[in-house]
This record gives C-alpha cells, structure tokens and sequence, in this order.
C-alpha cells in the first residue's frame, strides 16, 4: 500500500486559487504529536474532506486553520490570510460549525440569530432581513419563535449552519456535521451542503462516515498518525487498494462444476492480471469468484472466456473497493467484509 500523498492530477491547465493551504503543519500536546508535518491545498468553491480515526487530528486541524489554536510548526493561509500574522482577517471570511452546537437551547432559533447578527455587528434591520432570509433557507419558519432545546437533532443542526452563515463566510468549517443525525436528516444536510459550494462556498468537512466523503467531497485526505496517508479524489483513492472482484453463480451444481473446471484450466487474458491464473470456488454458494479490477475491458475478457467455454452464469455480481476497504487499508485497521457493489442478472 502506498504511504505517500497521491498528487493531484494535472492536465497541464491552470489549477484553481486555494481558498486553503498548509505546508508542514505541525501540533503536540505533552510527547503525544498529533500533527506530524501535514500539508494541505483546497482550491475555493470544492468540498475536501479530512478522514481518520477517532483522535488522528482532524479536529485538532479545524481548529488551527480557523485560528482556535495555534499551531507548533509549518504555516497556512485561509481565504489569503495567514493564520499566524493575519489572524483577524481569517475569521471575518470563515464561519465554523463545530462537533457540538452552538445553539443556545435556552432561547428560540429566531433570538439564536439575530444574536449571531448583533455579533458580526449587523445594523437592527439587516441582523433581522438576514436572519429571516436564512431561517427560511433552512426550513425552520415555523419553529423560529420555539425555544431552540425543542428542536430535533436535525433541527439544531440546520440552526447552527444557518448562524454560521450569518457572516455570509466564503470558506465554512464542518467538523463532523452529521454526527448522530439520522437517515433523513443526514441527507438533507448533504443537500444543504451541495448548496453551499453550488454558491461558491468552499468546505471543509471532518467525518466519520465514509459514504458522506464519498457523495459530497470533490478531494479526500486520510490522515493517520499525524500524516496526510493518501489524498485524491474518491475513485483515485479507491483504485490504490487491490481486491476487486467478479462473483458468478449459478443455481445448478452441474454449471457450476463445469465453469469451476474450465477455470482451474483456463488462462484468461492478461487484461486480468492476477485473475489469468483462476479464481476462488465457494462449493456450498455455487459461486467463483474471480480477481478483477472492474474495468470495461476486463469484464469484456470475463464474459468473452465464459462464451468460449459455454459457460452461462446466473447471477454476475462486480465489487470494487469502497471507502471502508481504503480507509481501513490506510489506517491499519481489520478489514470490512466485501459487499457486492453492482449486480448484473
């Protein structure tokens, strides 16, 4: 498994301004290091997405490019400001939703608000069209004069984003947004949030859950032990772990057994690589299962070896490594049993 960063692909343009970079970013706290040299590049109006382990830094990492902490080493800057020199400048650009909501439960969604805007010292009626604007935005018209402790989950959330936009911030800090959201309310945040860059926002998530970096981020970065372990894009990140695979199987023993025989003899195309040599047989589910990386010309040689020896399979099932296979691969972690991604009948 590679260590080093996976670079950016170029394809000789111009690459788009950084609403974000690092270079040599580094924390410790006592002997423990958390940041261990890390270097960053966000370019404005994307989502990036930071993953890792609980405690791996990447909170630690919200907190010095949003200018909360400061850092022990390396140098950054944020919407062209530098967080060590120009710190003041920094955070009139960003606004930052942490793990735990800044919602004070004790007064209404709508006080929430216009105290947000009396704090980034909006005029009375500017605090009040502001507020207005943003609590119809994210659907809580008709909780806004309920006090904030009523709200669900998904509610105080949506809140907090909206009170973190009151400063109409360009670059917007999402550290673990959906933590304990449920299933709807997780999808409507990730509508929320492909809003916000549509706007030309730029965000920068920290999550736990995989399938979130997968559907929103534009770049991920896993980080593990203080580094930046690998960073691209989800398919480049997906491509750098082996085990893909095709699983054919059939309903009668007799196809089967003759597809699992013209396998062990078979040398497939070296379009398979390592598949030219045969696959894995599971006798009691009918099943072989075939190393592949999922390409087109790939499944083209599987399909075209099993015309040639008669073979019809029901059920062709493709998988190809997800997020979780990268994620534990890059953090040293067990791995996740493999789960078919597509199937074809």
């Amino acid at each position: 498994m590679p260590s080093s960063v996976m670079p950016m692909p170029s394809d000789g343009g111009p690459r788009p301004p950084a609403a974000i970079s690092a270079v040599g970013l580094r924390k410790s706290y006592g002997d423990k290091t958390v940041l261990d040299g890390i270097d960053l590049r966000i370019p404005a109006g994307s989502v990036f997405a930071l993953l890792g382990p609980n405690g791996a830094g990447k909170t630690t990492t919200v907190q010095i490019l949003s200018t909360l902490i400061t850092a022990d080493g390396g140098q950054a800057q944020v919407a062209g400001h530098d967080i060590a020199t120009s710190p003041g400048g920094v955070r009139a650009a960003i606004g930052v939703t942490g793990q735990f909501s800044a919602v004070d439960g004790l007064i209404t969604g709508e006080e929430n608000m216009l105290l947000m805007a009396d704090l980034h010292h909006l005029s009375k009626r500017e605090g009040r069209r502001t507020a207005t604007e943003l609590l119809e935005r994210f659907d809580l018209v008709e909780a806004a004069r309920k006090p904030a402790q009523s709200y669900s989950g998904g509610m105080k959330r949506r809140l907090d984003i909206a009170m973190t936009l009151v400063g109409n911030p360009r670059i917007i800090f999402l550290d673990e947004p959906t933590t304990g959201l449920d299933p709807r309310s997780r999808h409507n945040m990730w509508r929320i949030i492909r809003e916000l860059v549509s706007g030309g926002v730029t965000v920068f998530l920290t999550t736990q859950y995989l399938e979130e970096a997968d559907e929103l981020a534009d770049r991920i970065a896993v980080l593990n032990n203080g580094r930046i372990a690998a960073e691209g894009t989800a398919d480049e990140l997906k491509r750098m772990v082996p085990g893909g695979f095709v699983r054919l199987r059939f309903s009668a023993e007799p196809a089967y057994r003759s597809a699992a025989s013209a396998l062990r003899e078979a040398t497939l195309p070296h379009l398979l690589g390592s598949a030219r040599t045969g696959g894995a047989p599971d006798d009691e589910a009918l099943a072989l299962q075939i190393p592949c990386g999922g390409s087109q010309r790939e499944l083209r040689a599987i399909l075209d070896w099993l015309d040639s020896v008669g073979v019809q399979a029901d059920e062709f099932t493709v998988h190809t490594p997800d997020l979780d296979d990268v994620f534990f691969a890059l953090t040293g972690g067990a791995t996740v049993p493999n789960q078919p991604k597509e199937t074809v009948r």
